[in-house]
């Protein structure tokens, strides 16, 4: 089994781009070469087990695994792949905490004083009206409640565009069709296999405040911050109720048969069809918002999914399917988000996530 991963392992790297500097391999024969291979350990272990999990890195040939890299490698990138040593990764950079670019950056549409107020008052009008029939009916989902304090709502905003600048993706606050991928028609709920429940008439109204909100500026409260062991990561900036709508899953629609091959770590499941190739994912590999930072629990230990505190839901939105993450309990400010990427499909590695 070893030298089968071992294979693995040299295929990958002759599909990389030439190293930038000499490498050591150069100059040694076939024999030495696998030689080489087979005794190549992780540079932070010490450690040459498993092996279809140990990255080498395409300029000093050194090895990490997966697991032990900060933050954490999902799976093995395709192309070249440089240690962190040997990477220009470059010092994060800030977004400017200036109003006018963040409202350029995110599209933020100007509403008069009139129209906000009025938005904000039916607000209220929602909350206490759903407040009467907890008992008898459905828990229905909430809005988020957005931060007073506008200084702060520009911070929310700005550590959020700066994980999207490093990360060379365009914000979108919604499902994107492009030519040459799956159209818009092909999101159709009916699809789903098994069915899909259907968002209620006044969750809808609830999920459209939350967008309307979020174009005008009044931003969910939530930090994007930066932890060296998971990479970006989402925490609450302030008390976030059981069943509030965090956020919903966006990004570039496509067929899953065009991304099966696809090394993005966060795709999600659009549409389940009981045809395979009529099944859809969300790609926010180059159009998102916040959710893709959101980080996924260890379902290999209690540990892990006690920190769950969010749970993603389908649901079929006026014929279409749409992904929503919402809290599943109450979170208290400072807590990061995390969520349960098997859901569905099990089959996320997530067995050394932190």
């Amino acid at each position: 089994m070893a030298s089968s991963q071992t294979r693995t392992l040299r295929r990958r790297r002759t599909q990389a781009s030439k190293p930038i500097s000499q490498s050591p391999l150069k100059s040694l024969s076939k024999s030495q070469i696998d030689d080489y291979y087979s005794d190549a350990v992780c540079e932070e272990c010490g450690s040459g087990d498993a092996a279809d999990e140990l990255l080498l890195c395409d300029k000093c040939d050194r090895g990490f695994h997966l697991f032990c890299l900060r933050p954490i490698i999902v799976s093995v990138p395709k192309g070249p792949w440089f240690c962190p040593s040997c990477s220009s990764q470059k010092k994060l950079k800030y977004f400017p905490l200036v109003q006018t670019k963040i409202v350029d950056f995110f599209r933020i549409q100007r509403s008069t004083e009139s129209t906000q107020k009025l938005n904000y008052d039916s607000q209220k009008r929602r909350k206490r009206s759903s407040s009467l029939v907890v008992s008898k009916k459905k828990r229905k989902l909430l809005p988020f409640n957005p931060t007073e304090d506008p200084l702060r709502r520009m911070e929310q905003m700005a550590s959020l565009a700066t994980a999207l600048t490093a990360t060379r993706t365009e914000f979108s606050n919604e499902l994107t069709y492009i030519p040459g991928m799956a159209p818009k028609s092909a999101n159709r709920a009916v699809l789903e296999h098994g069915g899909m429940q259907v968002l209620s008439k006044e969750d809808t109204e609830t999920l459209n405040l939350c967008k309307s909100m979020m174009g005008r500026g009044e931003w969910p409260p939530l930090m994007v911050v930066f932890d060296p062991k998971e990479g970006f990561t989402v925490e609450a900036d302030r008390f976030i109720k059981d069943l509030t709508i965090i956020t919903e899953y966006v990004g570039d629609v496509d067929y899953l048969k065009n991304r099966e091959n696809d090394e993005g770590d966060s795709m999600m499941t659009l549409i389940s069809a009981n045809e395979p190739l009529r099944s859809l994912v969300i790609c926010p590999d180059k159009r998102g918002n916040i959710a893709r930072f959101i980080n996924g629990i260890n379902n290999h230990t209690s540990d892990g999914k006690k920190k769950q505190n969010v749970k993603c839901v389908r649901f079929e939105v006026n014929g279409e399917c749409r992904v929503l993450l919402i809290a599943s309990r109450d979170i208290p400010k400072g807590e990061r988000l995390y969520y349960d990427y098997n859901g569905y499909e099990n089959e996320y590695p997530t067995q050394h996530f932190v």
